[in-house]
């Protein structure tokens, strides 16, 4: 009989998944699968929002790596309004410079993170030591003063981020154009000098080659494991300037191949009519691959790995040392040993220290210019962002921008490709919450349930609409409704929604809130410029305000095999 081993949920990583082996009947591997189970929906929810809110939006991709999600959404509209890369002129040194300090600033903490926090513990204790040492408690409990030194890095790179661009998570400089403000020259040398708690660059350069100095070690000790383990050879891609070498935040896409022959230069715009990404019913990531050479040969690697491996050299000194010693290792040949791209992380975190010491040392921080404003006649109305991210090439595109500049936002990798699997929605152990949000976001709504049943009863109100109080959206509905059947009273005395049980809410095709479009389509525009069809029912379930967070007989509890993404027939009383 064959039998299916789960992991889930799979630990160490920057987000969630899970993986299942199948074995055949003599217990041999037939098949194994890393599922991607966190569905996202960027590419839905954030369309109709106004585009220079596309920043801001996007960077909620990631708490670890936003910045990159960040200035992809700000290069993005940097070509929206034309002052982009291709646009004559571009913005401003300085803007760039700023960028730039705050993407560095981000590797360098995002990198320690990823090496330090979850790999570092099986380098250091093995990986048949105990799971209660092998971890971040472990860590600190075996080797103090070295997570003292990695805790400073991840805060000093914080600090940076919070400096360039106003908060430590989520920043707020980025605009069209440039950035919002530049850095006072206190500011660059509280960030060089130390102080008031805070190490010195040179203290943080030397933090950094940290994790050079551990990998060494571990290398030379498990040398055969560590090559031997997931060698995959594949096409590398990165960012690389005019000469070649890797950069960070812009550049032309260069793929070489096994033996670093330069198979393709493109203009990361282009980026689709090169690349297709197919998409499997068991995950929701992606893969890309070279459209020319199909999915198997045209697959490639990206990321540290891919990285070190595309570039000639580095701009730095001590970082350009160590990339001499790993592509000695290979012998000018490609590195395809999966585990080095922890040797290729390591890099660049001393890369990304040496380029931020450089920066905070540039006068042009400190000048005005940071804003480009386009003329009148530079409107594109379409962009693309790209930049180097922790783990992949992170690329975003806005485009077909109305007459009101709301942008259609989205990921190259296109929720689009999902539907390919023609509405159907893979479910397998989904929890009912998290499965509500994907079939809301695939049918091209709010992430609320499409049926009562769908909702357990534990959010606090419903919130309707964008930037508008719900209260007041609500009395708006109220109002407008050419009918309204509730079995419980529908707003609170605050305003709130808070319908204790279900409300079947109808508004007439031919009330004022219908645009002139809906009407000959038979629908209705909510108050976020969403159509809904109008013979949908609107179903809305929330819990009283004074009653604790509780679960509802569900009718997905445990369930495992497919849904598809359709409307209810009646609203459920």
């Amino acid at each position: 009989m064959s039998t299916k081993l789960i992991i889930d949920p799979v630990t160490r990583i920057e987000g969630h998944g899970k993986v299942t082996v199948h074995l055949d009947d003599d217990n041999n591997v037939v098949d194994a699968r890393l599922h991607v189970v966190e569905f996202r929906g960027f590419e839905k929810f954030v369309q109709g929002h106004p585009f220079w809110e596309a920043p801001m939006l996007m960077q909620r991709i990631c708490g670890i790596c936003f910045v990159s999600h960040h200035l992809c959404g700000a290069k993005a509209l940097d070509d929206m309004i034309g002052v982009g890369a291709n646009a004559e002129g571009g913005i401003t040194r300085t803007a760039e410079k700023i960028r730039r300090l705050g993407h560095y600033a981000q590797m360098l903490q995002s990198h320690a993170t990823a090496y330090f926090y979850l790999v570092v513990p099986e380098m250091m204790f093995g990986m048949d030591a105990a799971p209660e040492q092998r971890n971040l408690f472990g860590l600190i409990e075996a080797d103090p003063a070295l997570m003292r030194r990695v805790i400073m890095l991840r805060k000093w790179g914080q600090e940076v981020i919070k400096t360039v661009f106003g908060r430590r998570m989520h920043g707020i400089s980025s605009v069209p154009g440039g950035v919002s403000k530049n850095l006072s020259r206190a500011e660059c040398d509280r960030l060089l000098n130390g102080g008031d708690g805070l190490p010195s660059i040179d203290e943080i350069i030397d933090y950094a080659q940290d994790g050079l100095r551990l990998f060494y070690d571990f290398h030379e000790a498990n040398r055969t494991a560590v090559d031997s383990f997931a060698d995959v050879p594949a096409l590398n891609m990165s960012l690389v300037d005019a000469d070649g070498n890797v950069d960070y935040y812009h550049g032309m896409l260069r793929i070489i191949d096994e033996d670093k022959h330069v198979l393709r230069d493109i203009d990361y715009h282009d980026y689709l009519a090169h690349f297709s990404e197919a998409v499997e019913k068991w995950t929701y990531m992606k893969f890309p691959f070279l459209k020319e050479l199909g999915r198997e040969k045209g697959s490639v690697r990206v990321g540290p790995l891919g990285r070190m491996n595309v570039t000639k050299s580095l701009s730095t000194p001590l970082a350009q040392e160590a990339l001499e010693r790993f592509h000695a290792y290979t012998a000018g040949a490609a590195n395809s040993m999966t585990l080095h791209t922890n040797w290729a992380r390591t890099i660049e975190v001393l890369h990304a220290a040496e380029l931020i010491g450089e920066l905070l040392r540039d006068p042009d921080l400190q000048n005005e210019d940071l804003i480009v404003t386009p003329a009148a006649d530079a409107w594109v109305g379409e962009g693309i962002g790209v930049v180097g991210i922790e783990q992949l090439t992170c690329a975003q595109s806005l485009q077909r921008v109305d007459g009101a500049r709301r942008a259609h936002v989205g990921m190259l990798a296109s929720v689009d490709e999902l539907e390919q699997l023609h509405g159907e929605l893979y479910v397998g152990e989904r929890a009912p919450t998290e499965l509500e949000v994907e079939l809301r976001i695939l049918a091209g709504w709010d992430a609320f349930a499409l049926d009562a049943r769908l909702h357990p009863p534990d959010l606090a109100h419903v919130v309707v609409g964008h930037r508008v109080l719900v209260g007041e959206v609500g009395r708006e509905l109220g109002e407008a409704l050419g009918r309204v059947e509730r079995s419980a009273r529908a707003f609170t005395d605050d305003g709130h929604l808070g319908l204790a049980r279900v409300a079947r809410l109808a508004v007439r095709h031919d009330h004022p809130l219908c645009d002139e479009r809906a009407k000959t389509r038979g629908r209705i525009a909510r108050p976020n410029s969403r159509l809904i069809p109008r013979s949908m029912p609107l179903a809305l379930v929330s819990r009283p305000h004074d009653r604790a967070p509780r679960w509802r007989g569900h009718p997905l509890d445990g369930v495992s095999g497919r849904a598809s993404c359709r409307a209810p027939t009646r609203a459920p009383m």
